[in-house]
């Protein structure tokens, strides 16, 4: 089985992973584990963040608020995350996901991903909470 195809478990046969950038997806197929499968790798917009990467063991993220143009890729597997938020500055008159951006909680630490559009944002979303409440 190679990397984009997955198993019954809920994983990719035949199509292509989910992504914004071949460059960002590269970058995380090469640090998998072996069995590890992507599911999507999605760009972020605004500062601190590069790209999200959701595997079926862990949440990837490129991190770029490090002093001295640094930046860190941060592996945070699924039983460390302790919730996923929509984050809007609007009210919820309109859809749940009416906003491109999300917050994922790991400990005391808050990881803000801003996507370009709301179906990544959704997206993304879905596929935490399903790992984190099941």
């Amino acid at each position: 089985m190679n990397r984009n195809e997955r198993d019954d478990s809920g994983g990719r046969m035949g199509d292509e992973v989910q992504h914004d950038r071949s460059g960002q997806l590269k970058q995380i197929e090469s640090g998998l584990l072996p069995g590890e499968q992507v599911i999507a790798v999605y760009d972020a917009v605004g500062t601190g963040t590069g790209f999200i990467g959701l595997t079926d063991r862990r949440v990837i993220i490129q991190d770029k608020s490090f002093a001295g143009k640094r930046y860190a890729i941060t592996s945070v597997p699924y039983s460390k995350i302790t919730s996923v938020s929509v984050v809007s500055n609007k009210s919820w008159a309109g859809s749940y996901f009416s906003t491109g951006t999300i917050a994922i909680n790991v400990g005391t630490h808050t990881y803000e991903v801003e996507f370009r559009g709301s179906d990544k944002s959704h997206h993304v979303h879905n596929v935490i909470l399903q790992h984190i409440s099941g």
